[in-house]
């Protein structure tokens, strides 16, 4: 697995558990600022992991459809 593919599931893991603690009401008010700029910059985070995913998905598809139009 990739780099990016632990950073991926350990910013959701922790994303997780702060909205489970939201839920729960478990924070106080000053806390609770401090996560959702944490959430923030995890979710920055992931966005760019995918973007970077299906950036390098469609550069793998172009090449191949350039091969099999190569070759065919």
């Amino acid at each position: 697995m990739s780099e990016q593919n632990f950073e991926y599931r350990d910013a959701m893991s922790r994303l997780e558990a702060i909205l489970t603690r939201i839920d729960d009401s478990e924070m106080e008010i000053d806390e609770l600022a401090g996560q959702v700029r944490e959430a923030t910059e995890l979710l920055r985070k992931c966005r760019q992991i995918l973007l970077d995913t299906e950036k390098n998905v469609q550069e793998a598809l172009t090449s191949l459809d350039g091969e099999v139009r190569d070759n065919g």
